[in-house]
């Protein structure tokens, strides 16, 4: 009788371990056509926000918060695109895809602040002007400026030819690494308050870029444009809503004569845009945010970043 138990006790220790070393492996290959699922749309919702750009362009002229990039995708159920048996979806998955193509120059662009390892005064006093609007410390404009000159290449220079044969130009000493996107502000040494209130209106570009006027905030046209107060900033946003700017011209009677337009750090069009795509695939959410520039007639993925959740 002993034995018996010993050998039902077993068998049933074996069988358990089977069925969940079945069922384990159910599930890693679930996750695993989801997650290759939820990448094929996320793609091919970021190849249709760069066909609806590229005909943007084709168009030409200002870009406005009125053109069919800026209209979001409210979200819309997919589940009969992924049934395998299109004439029977009862247990297709529910999936769901929403997505936005923002104007990333409408935000401040901290590579502004530097030009080929030199400091960029008026920039920095924009910045200043941003953080005062914000109530963020008066340090941190410094801080983050001195950390995108240190990471900002110099021009090189020419080496003074040497009287004696074989001399050898020492290396640049190399700068600091920035960080990927505004929300990552905090290993420049800001603390998590500071990068909160400041990354929604500020971002990191490959390169500096003025602010578009059509698609800015009331703070960042407050920033950009030197010599304007909230109000003046208030006044453009009800204009362009009526009728956007098609140059810097239009602008000019709105701001008065004092303010100075300059076309390098003020424009009315845009050359970078952000795109985000979320996808509910049953009880998984799968977000996408893509950086794009847009040359010509050509859309070009910059980044890419892409994070996972489990909803109850």
């Amino acid at each position: 009788m002993l034995t018996a138990m010993i050998i039902v006790s077993l068998v049933a220790t074996l069988a358990g371990a089977m069925l969940w070393r079945q069922w384990r492996s159910v599930q890693i290959e679930a996750a695993e056509r989801d997650r290759s699922q939820a990448s094929w749309i996320l793609v091919g919702a970021l190849d249709w926000a760069r066909l609806i750009l590229r005909e943007d362009a084709r168009t030409g002229g200002a870009d406005h918060l009125s053109e069919p990039w800026a209209t979001p995708l409210a979200e819309a159920r997919l589940s009969t695109f992924l049934a395998a048996d299109q004439s029977n979806t009862d247990d297709a998955p529910e999936a769901f895809l929403s997505g936005q193509i923002s104007d990333a120059q409408s935000r401040f662009n901290l590579r502004n602040l530097a030009h080929q390892g030199q400091a960029a005064e008026a920039q920095l006093r924009a910045l200043q002007r941003l953080c005062e609007q914000l109530n963020i410390d008066s340090s941190v404009p410094g801080l983050i400026a001195t950390a995108i000159r240190q990471a900002s290449p110099a021009p090189p220079a020419t080496p003074a030819p040497s009287p004696g044969a074989g001399a050898t130009p020492s290396m640049a000493a190399e700068g600091p690494l920035l960080p990927p996107s505004a929300a990552q502000l905090g290993w420049l040494g800001l603390d998590a308050q500071t990068v909160e209130r400041l990354s929604p209106y500020v971002t990191l570009l490959p390169r500096a870029t003025p602010v578009n006027i059509n698609t800015a905030g009331r703070e960042v046209l407050v920033a950009a444009l030197e010599g304007i107060d909230a109000g003046t900033a208030e006044r453009l946003m009800q204009i362009r809503q009526r009728t956007p700017f098609r140059s810097l011209e239009d602008v000019r009677p709105h701001v008065g004569a004092a303010v100075t337009l300059d076309p390098a750090r003020s424009d009315v069009r845009t050359d970078f845009f952000e795109v985000r795509g979320r996808l509910r695939l049953g009880s998984r959410v799968v977000e996408e945010r893509s950086l794009v520039e847009r040359r010509g007639l050509q859309v070009v993925v910059i980044r890419r970043e892409r994070t996972a959740a489990t909803v109850q």
